[in-house]
């Protein structure tokens, strides 16, 4: 049986390559009834064009869905759209949520940008252990940091639209010829050319893996109280705040709150938002477990599920042809 990397998904279809070359596969049924997807970046056995197992994954991450990565280097434009710290730190999250390597790159040197933001990204990023380059794709600035940096690697480029991800890989690689869109001058956004994930070899050594974006993402998968540890220098006081689920807003005996100065106010601000998204997903399990209560019911003192009104109406049904049908057949009731 072969083995192979998906790098491509479209449809039912799962494009694999095996280092020799590329296959079109379907995969086999059991597969289908499995929870687990299959993702680009997945390595499969097959055979026949049919996936027929996929191998233990050493990492992966969601919207977009890619397995299998060695970092995400979170692109932002230095200017044309803005840069947007929020974002930026949004994506930072996601990522350590997923405890994968991350790599800063802010684009589009070339242009007039405020000189001042470099001391502040600095400031704000490298003591949190962020590895940091500036490029320029139309005046090939920081290229070659750029590319070092993607070297043995598959790397997960990710970021906003309009920010310069493909101009960045084209202009590495003119012969993959990516599809690229100027910002618009009324939103300042750009619009995603990517419409799907793609693993794509830049060369014999190094891969990028071409995602739509996650830049929709939001923290509504996971409790109020664990947003801090997506911030290490919030994370670092926690310990020594009096209460264990303290979500260091206003509370008493809040050691993060003893130590703001210390944390940039354009991260705390973004740790708030992510924390009421967060209560969102608190809400919803809430609600959700009602729901869940109110779907049992209590006879004879047991607990069991209740049957939903259209559903006993369609068991009756059932049992009313049933009987018809017997009686036809000429049986005893």
């Amino acid at each position: 049986m072969a083995e192979g990397q998906i790098y491509k998904i479209h449809s039912d279809f799962y494009y694999v390559d095996d280092g020799n070359s590329f296959h079109e596969c379907k995969i086999r049924e059991v597969l289908k009834k499995q929870r687990e997807k299959i993702l680009v970046g997945d390595f499969v056995e097959f055979e026949n064009n049919v996936i027929k197992n996929i191998i233990k994954r050493k990492n992966y991450i969601k919207r977009p869905s890619v397995a299998n990565i060695d970092q995400i280097i979170i692109v932002s434009a230095l200017k044309e759209p803005d840069l947007d710290l929020h974002q930026l730190n949004r994506y930072i999250s996601l990522a350590k949520y997923f405890n994968i390597p991350t790599v800063l790159c802010f684009n589009k040197d070339d242009l007039k940008w405020e000189k001042h933001l470099s001391s502040s990204i600095k400031s704000i990023y490298e003591p949190l252990g962020y590895k940091i380059v500036y490029t320029s794709a139309t005046e090939h600035k920081g290229l070659k940091n750029f590319e070092k940096l993607l070297e043995g690697k598959t790397s997960v480029l990710c970021g906003n639209s309009g920010v310069g991800k493909s101009s960045l890989v084209n202009a590495i690689n003119p012969n993959l010829n990516l599809r690229t869109k100027q910002v618009s001058e009324k939103t300042q956004r750009g619009t995603h050319t990517t419409r799907h994930c793609e693993i794509i070899k830049l060369n014999d050594t190094s891969r990028i893996v071409d995602t739509p974006g996650f830049s929709n993402a939001r923290f509504d998968f996971l409790l109020p109280a664990d947003v801090d540890l997506l911030f290490p220098e919030i994370a670092q006081f926690r310990d020594e705040c009096k209460y264990s689920d303290c979500l260091h807003i206003n509370e008493d005996g809040c050691n993060v709150l003893n130590n703001i100065e210390k944390i940039a106010p354009t991260r705390y601000e973004s740790y708030l938002a992510f924390v009421d998204e967060a209560k969102e997903y608190k809400e919803r399990i809430k609600y959700e477990g009602k729901k869940q209560e109110h779907s049992k019911k209590i006879v004879h003192n047991r607990q069991i599920a209740k049957i939903s009104e259209k559903k006993r109406q369609s068991a009756r049904n059932t049992l009313k042809q049933q009987i018809y049908k017997e009686i036809d057949e000429g049986q005893e009731l």
